[in-house]
C-alpha cells in the first residue's frame, strides 16, 4: 500500500463567504457570547459583532476601501483585530496580516509588496513602536490633516487607522471609522455580498522569510473558512464552548483555527491579552471557564512550568490544539494529565494549506494523539514522495504533499515562486519530511532543510529531541546541525533544564550512551535559559545555528 491517502467526504464543504457566515452566526446565536477580550475588558455577542463589523465596513467604504483593495493589519491580539478581519470580508477587501515583530524595513517591504491602500495598527506594545515606525516610513502623515495620505515611499497607501485613543497626527482613530458607518444604510453591504464568491481572495499572509524575502500566501474565503470549520469539527466545538486564544491572530493559528472555527460553530473567542503571557493565560482559563485552549508547545511548556501553575482550577478544559511545531511526547502527557485536556489534539499544516491538513481526533487513542499528527482532514489528499517525486510505500520517509480545497491561490504576484512549490497537478510540496502508517496516521519527522547529514547518514532532529525529553532534568531541547570539516555536519543540542534541576554535558551523553546510536549523540551541548522565537512561538533554529557557528568559529562552507 502506498502513502497516498484521501480524507473523508463528510461533512460537506461550506460553499459560502466569511461575510455570509457572520450573518448566519448573528442570526443563529445573536445573543450568545462571541468575544471576550480580557486585555481591554470588552465583551460582545454575535449580534453585536455583526453590528460593529458592519459599522466598521461602511466606515472603511466611506474612506475609499473597496473590493479587491488590500488593507494591512499590524497589531497583536485585540478585539479591533477581529472586527477588521470581518469588516474586510464584508467589503470583499483583502486583509494583509502583518507580523507584529516586524520593524520598519520589513513593514515597508510588506506594504509595498501587497500594495496596501490602508493599514490598521495598534498603539505601541513593549518594544514595538507601531506608530513611530509608520511615521518614519510616511513622514507625509504629519501634514495630512484630513487623513488622506500621499506617500513617496508607499505610493499605494492612502489611510492610516490607529486603534486606541489619541491617534498620531495624520492617522484616523479606529473608533471614528466605526462612527462613520453607524446608522448608515446597510444596503450597499448586501449588494457587495451578493457579488462575492467563495473563491475570491480574502487574506494575504506573509511567510517568515527565513530563507529569503517573505512571500505573500494568498488565501480565499473557501480556503480559510472551511479550514476553520473542519478544525472546529474535529475538536467538537459547539456554541457552549469558550476557546482561549493566546496564539497570535496575525497567524493562521489565531485567525483561522481560532476566529473562524468559533465563527462557524458559535463558540466564544477568548483573548488573553495582546501578547502571550503564561500567567495571564492560566488566569483567563480559570476566570472565563474556558473549555478549549490553543498553543504551540513552547506556550504549553511555559504554562506547565509556571511556579503558580497548581493554584489554578483548569477543570473546565476538555480540548484544544497544540500545533506550530513538533510536540514533545512528555509535554502532551502533562497537558492531558495536569491541564485536564483529555480531548486535546495535535494539528499539522502550513500557511500555504490554510493551514491544517492533518489533525488527530478527540476519539483517537491517546497513544495516537501523542505520537502522530493524526489523519488527513476532510476533502484533502496527501501523499509522501521521494526525491524523484514517486509516491513511497506506507511507513517510508519522504516529502509531504497536499492537494484539495485548502491549497492557496498562490503567492501574491509571484507566479514563478508559486510554481516552485505548487505543481501542475495541484500538489503543494511542503518541504516537510513525514511518514504515513498503515492506518493513515501521519508522523512529521523533520524539515528537508533541518535534516542533518553526518558522514552521509541522514539524522532527524525530531527523533533525537524526543529521546532527550525523557530525561527528568530536561524541560525542553532543540537539535540542529553545525558544519564540520570531517563529517560534513555534526549535531548540536540547546537544552533548557527543569527549574531546580542540574545536568552537565557528560551527564547528557551518559544518558544517551547505549540507548541511541553514537552518531545521534550531540557533539555540542549548550544549556540555555530560552530560545530565539518568532512572535507566534516557533523556535528559530537558524538563529541558534548562526550563534553557534560564530561562537565556535566554524566554516559554513564546510557543510556538505
Amino acid at each position: 500500500m502506498n502513502s497516498h491517502v484521501t480524507g473523508p467526504a463528510e461533512p460537506a464543504l461550506l460553499d459560502t463567504t466569511i461575510c455570509e457566515a457572520l450573518d448566519r452566526a448573528a442570526e443563529q446565536w445573536g445573543d450568545r457570547p462571541a468575544l471576550v477580550d480580557r486585555g481591554q475588558n470588552v465583551r460582545l455577542s454575535w449580534g453585536e459583532v455583526l453590528e460593529r463589523t458592519e459599522d466598521l465596513a461602511l466606515g472603511l467604504r466611506d474612506l475609499g476601501l473597496g473590493r479587491g483593495d488590500r488593507i494591512g493589519i499590524w497589531s497583536l491580539n485585540r478585539y479591533e483585530w477581529m472586527l477588521t478581519q470581518f469588516a474586510a470580508a464584508k467589503l470583499g477587501a483583502i486583509l494583509v496580516t502583518i507580523n507584529p515583530a516586524y520593524r520598519a524595513s520589513e513593514l515597508e517591504f510588506v506594504l509595498k509588496e501587497a500594495g496596501c491602500a490602508m493599514i490598521v495598527l495598534s498603539p505601541s506594545f513593549k518594544t514595538s513602536d507601531f506608530t513611530g515606525m509608520i511615521r518614519d516610513l510616511v513622514p507625509e502623515m504629519a501634514a495630512a490633516g484630513d487623513g488622506n495620505i500621499c506617500s513617496a515611499r508607499l505610493p499605494a497607501l492612502r489611510r492610516v487607522i490607529q486603534m486606541g485613543p489619541d491617534p498620531v497626527p495624520g492617522a484616523i482613530a479606529f473608533a471614528d471609522v466605526e462612527l462613520r458607518g453607524r446608522g448608515v444604510d446597510r444596503a450597499p453591504l448586501a449588494s457587495l455580498a451578493s457579488a462575492l464568491g467563495a473563491e475570491d481572495p480574502i487574506n494575504i499572509q506573509f511567510t517568515s522569510g527565513t530563507t529569503g524575502l517573505p512571500k505573500g500566501v494568498t488565501l480565499s474565503h473557501r480556503n480559510i473558512l472551511n479550514n476553520g470549520y473542519f478544525t472546529g469539527e474535529t475538536i467538537a466545538l459547539t456554541a457552549d464552548d469558550r476557546l482561549c486564544i493566546p496564539v497570535p491572530l496575525y497567524h493562521c493559528f489565531g485567525l483561522v483555527m481560532g476566529n473562524l472555527a468559533c465563527l462557524t460553530h458559535g463558540s466564544t473567542m477568548v483573548y488573553v491579552g495582546e501578547g502571550f503571557d503564561a500567567l495571564a493565560t492560566l488566569e483567563t482559563v480559570e476566570a472565563e471557564r474556558c473549555t478549549a485552549l490553543y498553543g504551540v508547545p513552547t506556550m504549553f511548556i511555559a504554562e506547565l512550568d509556571h511556579p503558580r501553575f497548581r493554584e489554578f482550577d483548569l477543570t473546565s478544559l476538555r480540548t484544544g490544539i497544540m500545533a506550530g511545531s513538533p510536540c514533545p511526547l512528555e509535554v502532551m502527557h502533562k497537558v492531558v494529565d495536569a491541564m485536564h485536556m483529555d480531548e486535546v489534539t495535535i494539528a499539522y499544516g502550513m500557511t500555504e494549506t490554510s493551514p491544517v491538513s492533518f489533525q488527530s481526533n478527540i476519539s483517537d487513542p491517546l497513544e495516537r494523539r501523542v505520537s502522530t499528527v493524526g489523519r488527513v482532514h476532510p476533502h484533502l489528499e496527501v501523499k509522501i514522495v521521494d526525491a524523484e517525486g514517486r509516491t513511497v510505500p506506507r511507513g517510508e520517509k519522504g516529502e509531504l504533499c497536499t492537494r484539495g480545497y485548502s491549497v492557496m491561490l498562490g503567492y501574491w504576484e509571484k507566479p514563478d515562486a508559486t510554481a516552485s512549490v505548487l505543481d501542475t497537478d495541484g500538489w503543494m510540496h511542503s518541504g516537510d519530511l513525514a511518514t504515513i502508517d498503515e492506518e493513515g496516521y501521519c508522523n512529521i519527522v523533520g524539515r528537508l532543510k533541518d535534516m542533518v547529514i553526518r558522514g552521509g547518514e541522514n539524522l532527524y532532529p525530531r527523533e533525537i529531541e524526543e529521546f532527550l525529553y525523557r530525561h527528568p532534568a530536561i524541560s525542553d531541547v532543540q537539535i540542529f546541525g553545525l558544519p564540520d570539516k570531517k563529517y560534513g555536519e555534526e549535531l548540536c543540542a540547546w537544552v533548557i533544564l527543569q527549574e531546580g534541576a542540574s545536568l552537565d554535558e557528560e551527564g547528557l551523553r551518559d544518558f544517551c550512551s547505549g540507548q541511541i546510536a553514537h552518531q545521534k549523540v550531540p557533539r555540542y551541548v549548550r544549556f540555555v535559559e530560552g530560545y530565539p522565537l518568532t512572535v507566534s512561538g516557533k523556535v528559530q533554529k537558524f538563529l541558534m545555528r548562526e550563534a553557534m557557528i560564530e561562537e565556535l568559529g566554524l566554516e559554513i562552507d564546510a557543510t556538505a
